[in-house]
């Protein structure tokens, strides 16, 4: 079914397939591998969710789930849009954001494989309170809420999976206004890198731009290249168009203003 798009996103752009698990219903040209009721129960195993549940309760509620697939740019759903439930990632990577009045971005979290997002569709058919964005092609697993209540009642062990889940979310995003509100871009900039460069690198993925990365931080690429030239002048990073590589980790933590 088509979704709205928002002035900047052409319709052309979205590819959102759902397939019923049983049986297999396709409406658009498959560009990724079908999915299939063993692959999706096997994930959901591994989701910290439902690893408590056994084999055939994995498969009933597989048999519930859509396939959701999302072209580079495409809206997954829009802020002010009724949450009809849960979305787990099989493939790709998706952010959540909040648009100001004249277009400026603030990313509030980025999901990848594996990870799951939008949990207050369980609970309330309420409106969603930040839009959500594919960044690459991207796979989903939609669980109606009316497939989710159910099980959570007859398993109440489940809602502490979700009631910390959700204890995380508030954490991330009390820790991002103290940020936004308290810290410079170059703060940012630096606690980012040591929170996130595997291997003292962060490798930058094809979606991560200098724009993407300034709405990331909650600025404008112009302030980012700034604060990345300033860091690299320190000699406490070098970067390029692939990579931000930490020189001096020591150096950075006290530019991030953390302290010990």
């Amino acid at each position: 079914m088509p979704r709205r798009q928002p002035p900047d996103l052409p319709a052309s752009t979205q590819i959102d397939r759902e397939i019923a698990i049983a049986p297999i219903r396709c409406y658009h040209t498959v560009t990724m591998p079908n999915p299939d009721r063993d692959r999706l129960c096997q994930h959901l195993q591994h989701l910290p969710y439902f690893a408590g549940l056994d084999a055939a309760a994995l498969c009933d509620l597989a048999g519930l789930a859509t396939w959701h697939e999302y072209a580079p740019g495409a809206v997954i759903f829009l802020e002010g849009e009724v949450n009809t439930g849960l979305y787990a990632v099989d493939a790709g990577w998706a952010k959540v954001v909040k648009y100001s009045m004249d277009g400026r971005e603030q990313v509030l979290r980025y999901f990848g494989p594996g990870e799951i997002f939008s949990e207050i569709g369980i609970f309330l058919a309420r409106p969603n309170p930040a839009t959500a964005i594919a960044l690459e092609h991207t796979t989903l697993w939609r669980l109606h809420r009316s497939a989710l209540q159910p099980l959570f009642s007859a398993q109440p062990d489940l809602l502490l999976h979700v009631m910390a889940n959700m204890a995380d979310r508030i954490t991330h995003l009390a820790e991002l206004v103290a940020a936004l509100s308290l810290h410079t871009v170059e703060v940012r900039l630096a606690r980012l890198l040591l929170e996130t460069a595997a291997d003292g690198a962060l490798v930058r993925q094809s979606w991560l731009t200098q724009a993407e990365l300034a709405a990331r931080l909650g600025t404008v690429p112009d302030v980012l290249s700034r604060a990345l030239r300033t860091l690299a002048e320190a000699g406490l990073i070098r970067f390029d168009r692939r990579q931000i590589t930490i020189l001096d980790r020591a150096g950075l933590s006290e530019r991030a203003q953390l302290g010990g």
